[in-house]
């Protein structure tokens, strides 16, 4: 696969995702976006009422005795731990239940704004299209365990959330990604050396859609707006 210098730009992958939330509206793509907007909105209002009843108590209830005093600085680092590992999660969650609608997204993205045609996409079948979600979780995971004892030992913690939010980053970019690479019968193994030969631009993408991702109500819209502007970034860059 041949890669054009773009591909490492953070400006170009700035204009794919901004030209993604005004292909939002477009009429032929609103059939395949209505689904992952409702099932964003379930999930988001989850989270929320979740935090809104429970955090608080959880946090201090962590912070022992003996350290209560210190409340007034464990507790903001703890939170937006919080935040971090539960936003991370629930758009993993949110983006697992959606795949199918992102990929055919995708597709159809392709299909009207690209050289692509309907032949040149391969549409695997749900099954597999699960499967690569499932490897994707599991890849996910095996790094979050490391990552999560990090915010156990005294001094690493502090500098915790930052690494959370690099590893964030380039995990929504893998995600996103991987719609129109799917699209192409590009796989999971594949896709990950594909992000990385465009390192940079990985990121940038990862921490753009993340930003918007942490923004409420608007997080509802970034996801399609995202499998969007992935989906011209692949093809722009492939050319």
């Amino acid at each position: 696969m041949s890669l054009g210098k773009q591909g490492n730009n953070p400006l170009v992958v700035l204009h794919y995702l901004l030209r993604g939330t005004e292909l939002l509206t477009h009429k032929a793509l609103r059939l395949y976006i209505v689904i992952p907007l409702l099932i964003n909105t379930v999930l988001y209002s989850l989270a929320i009422w979740v935090g809104y009843h429970y955090v608080n108590s959880w946090i201090l209830s962590l912070i022992p005795d003996w350290l209560h005093w210190l409340h007034w600085l464990l507790s903001p680092i703890l939170l937006v731990s919080f935040i971090i590992i539960g936003f991370f999660t629930f758009t993993v969650v949110a983006n697992v239940i959606a795949a199918p609608f992102y990929g055919k997204l995708s597709a159809k993205v392709s299909a009207l704004y690209t050289a692509s045609t309907p032949q040149n996409d391969i549409e695997l079948p749900l099954s597999q299209v699960m499967k690569a979600e499932f490897k994707r979780l599991r890849y996910v995971l095996s790094r979050t365990i490391p990552l999560l004892i990090l915010f156990i030992i005294p001094g690493i913690n502090l500098v915790a959330p930052v690494l959370w939010m690099v590893f964030g980053a380039w995990v929504i970019a893998l995600e996103y990604f991987a719609y129109p690479l799917e699209n192409k019968g590009i796989l999971f193994v594949e896709q990950h050396q594909f992000s990385k030969k465009i390192g940079l631009g990985t990121l940038s993408f990862g921490a753009l859609t993340m930003l918007g991702l942490s923004i409420p109500i608007v997080n509802i819209f970034v996801a399609p707006a995202a499998v969007i502007g992935a989906t011209l970034f692949i093809h722009a860059i492939e050319d």
